[in-house]
């Protein structure tokens, strides 16, 4: 990506940046569901969960992250939808300017609204009773692997923009994403289902996520699962990425 397209990318997503600080809401919303979701699993559940560690907010927080992360996404295509649908896409595209910008600039954007939201929801976490002694070096790896589950969504979201025909089918994607975490070790561990849902709960990518992020926030450590962890993120970005990009060609002709 040249200088250029960097400036092009930067410049877009500042527009859309302007958008979001505009409207607020989306950024409380989307922090809003996970942050209700977890007052409601430690103080009206919690004390009937077996959750293993010191306190069950430590054990729900990543699960609550990637819950976050879900719910961000919805805005994504939604923003997307209306700039195409609104003639956005078409007026950059009649401009000099490098092809990817229009797509690149949402994501970024994307990115950094759902970035304020996690800092939100950890925030309110702290305020619960969550501690972590995890190292630099061991919440590097959280930001890491929470912005590569990111941008893996973000791509899926921008093929939802692309393909959606109303507002309402350009958000409802997102729906099974923020499913997805409660069969899964997010909330309780997988041991106490039954045999065909731990099956399930155990071989799908929010399973191994989360584990790896609670290792490394409880100074555990994550063993062979972080490289499952990575291998399920880097392959559902590059899919995700390599089906957005072809549909947004398709679109151009």
């Amino acid at each position: 990506m040249s200088t250029h397209a960097l400036t092009e990318v930067a410049s877009m997503s500042g527009r859309t940046l302007k958008h979001i600080t505009r409207s607020p809401d989306s950024i409380i919303s989307t922090a809003l569901m996970p942050i209700a979701f977890m007052l409601l699993f430690v103080y009206v559940f919690g004390g009937a969960i077996q959750a293993p560690g010191d306190s069950y907010v430590t054990y729900l927080l990543p699960g609550i992250l990637v819950v976050t992360i879900a719910s961000g996404v919805a805005y994504t295509s939604y923003r997307l939808f209306l700039d195409v649908q609104g003639g956005i896409a078409e007026r950059f595209r009649s401009l000099p300017i490098w092809s990817g910008s229009f797509l690149w600039s949402h994501v970024t954007a994307s990115l950094a609204a759902i970035g304020a939201s996690l800092v939100l929801v950890i925030g309110v976490a702290l305020l619960m009773g969550f501690r972590s002694g995890a190292s630099v070096g061991a919440w590097l790896a959280v930001i890491g692997i929470l912005t590569l589950l990111a941008l893996a969504l973000i791509w899926i979201a921008v093929i939802a923009g692309l393909a959606a025909t109303s507002v309402d089918g350009a958000s409802a994607f997102s729906y099974p994403l923020i499913l997805l975490p409660f069969v899964s070790s997010a909330f309780v561990p997988t041991d106490s289902m039954p045999a065909p849902v731990q099956w399930f709960a155990e071989h799908q990518p929010v399973t191994a996520i989360v584990d790896t992020l609670r290792a490394l926030l409880e100074q555990q450590s994550v063993g062979s699962e972080i490289w499952v962890a990575l291998a399920w993120c880097v392959g559902i970005l590059a899919a995700a990425w390599g089906g957005a990009s072809v549909l947004y060609r398709r679109r151009r002709r």
